[in-house]
């Protein structure tokens, strides 16, 4: 089930929000302090409806996850009551978690690059569990988090199993750390206005998913799955900058919705993107792109294996190579990984130091051309297609375009306009208008804003219903990572 689903809109959610709020009174009843009311009536609700949405495509992998939260609960338990074998049990854990998602996940692609070296072992036919790499991180984050006295363990299985099992953020991020809403699962008051605020966020990322991101990856498929074998080098191009959108209002759409959905509830999810094609390098981009997963890998492997005191040059490629390897089990991957690792280590030495000399425009360009390219290794996992695809966008083509492209450009003109418009920071401009205006006039601007709200977010549901019915591409993309 995603988000995106007429099923999740019109059944799944409001019977959830139902029952959450039946039992909030239930929780308010017996709780003998109304000022801290108990969650537990509340947080069965999430956790069963978490499990419900998580089996709805792959019931099997239900008791995976399940186990995986049962052995983390001992390894962490493990920790605070043995101080002396506290190292042992974070290892143990750790090593848990990666063998888990190295079988599923990792298992085939060894096999089949043995295989490839001449060396004939059986490829094992292993389905990948969706969002195991979101949910075995959060576990690894919870462990060392335990480990350096950052979070309490939990006491509760059940609470440890909300954490890692809570839908709005279990099948595609953003990868939400331990310490971020420990204190929430059990302490947590949801205002009207972070309903509000949650509700309109889930909407805007409705948006992104279903009026932008799905219909890019239509362009998209056009020329770079479907038109592949007879691309033209403007084929190329206007189908990866069509997959340089439709990735971005994919997954940030989706991280709107889980974060909007998680406000609602009283959770307080880290943001996880920043306007990252408003980048001036590739080391900004990364600094705004999947926020989540880079924080991450800074805290959890790059700083202990020495940040920037030494090897710096070592600890930045074993980081991106695992950035690559994290997003799927293929060549393409690493090399995609590989591909931003070197290039941040050639900007330590070259644009950063001097970037302030150079025009910002310029270092805009060369940022986006770096990442659009960057989208051609990632979107391939076949090696000849990928080589077929560079070929052509270097001009290597039989056309240099055809009748195709312009329809592409032309008939989705506004697409491409708002895309770009959406790209930048103009949700921010836009609702500042009215205190810009009246500065002095509150309660009016406040009124401005809130009826402007109401228009945004209906327009946006009636369109994206509108354009779900009869959808046949939905899919979010992170899911499959």
């Amino acid at each position: 089930m995603v988000f995106s689903d007429l099923f999740f809109l019109f059944v799944f959610l409001p019977a959830f929000i139902i029952l959450y709020r039946i039992g909030g009174r239930a929780d308010l009843r017996r709780s003998l302090d109304p000022l801290h009311p108990s969650h537990t009536w509340r947080n069965a609700t999430l956790v069963v409806f978490s499990l419900l949405f998580y089996a709805w495509g792959e019931p099997v992998y239900v008791l995976l996850m399940m186990v995986t939260v049962l052995l983390n609960y001992l390894s962490a338990l493990w920790m605070v009551r043995s101080v002396s074998t506290r190292k042992i049990a974070l290892i143990a854990g750790l090593v848990m978690n990666l063998l888990i998602l190295g079988s599923f996940k990792y298992l085939g692609f060894f096999a089949r690059t043995l295989n490839s070296l001449g060396l004939e072992v059986p490829v094992p036919e292993i389905s990948l569990p969706i969002g195991i790499s979101f949910y075995i991180f959060q576990s690894v984050s919870y462990l060392v988090d335990v480990y350096r006295s950052e979070a309490p363990a939990q006491r509760r299985y059940a609470d440890l199993l909300l954490y890692i099992s809570m839908f709005p953020q279990l099948i595609a991020g953003p990868i939400v750390r331990y310490d971020t809403i420990a204190r929430e699962i059990n302490s947590r008051h949801a205002t009207p206005d972070d309903v509000y605020d949650g509700a309109f966020r889930f909407l805007i990322g409705l948006g992104k998913k279903v009026i932008l991101a799905n219909q890019f990856s239509e362009i998209s498929d056009r020329f770079l799955a479907d038109g592949l074998d007879s691309l033209s080098t403007g084929g190329a191009w206007v189908g990866i900058v069509a997959f340089t959108f439709q990735i971005y209002f994919d997954f940030s759409g989706y991280s709107d919705m889980a974060i909007g959905i998680g406000r609602c509830l009283g959770f307080h999810f880290k943001e996880n993107f920043n306007h990252p094609y408003c980048c001036d390098t590739i080391t900004d981009f990364w600094r705004r792109w999947h926020m989540s997963l880079g924080s991450f890998f800074r805290d959890y492997v790059y700083i202990p294996l020495g940040g920037n005191r030494r090897r710096q040059w070592f600890n930045i490629l074993v980081v991106w190579f695992l950035t690559g390897m994290w997003h799927g089990a293929s060549w393409n991957f690493i090399i995609w990984g590989l591909y931003f690792g070197l290039i941040i280590m050639v900007e330590k030495f070259t644009i950063i130091p001097r970037k302030h000399k150079i025009p910002r425009p310029l270092l805009h360009l060369y940022s986006l051309l770096i990442v659009v390219l960057g989208w051609g290794i990632f979107y391939f996992e076949d090696m000849g297609a990928l080589a077929r695809f560079f070929r052509a966008i270097f001009g290597g083509a039989d056309h240099p375009t055809d009748f195709t492209v312009e329809g592409a450009l032309f008939d989705n003109f506004w697409l491409w306009i708002t895309a770009i418009l959406f790209c930048m920071p103009v949700r921010g401009w836009v609702s500042s208008i009215p205190e810009r205006l009246m500065p002095r006039q509150k309660w009016i601007t406040g009124n401005i804003t809130l009826l402007s709200r109401l228009v945004v977010a209906a327009v946006i549901l009636v369109i994206s219903v509108a354009l779900l019915i009869g959808a046949t591409n939905n899919a979010f993309l992170y899911t499959r990572f």
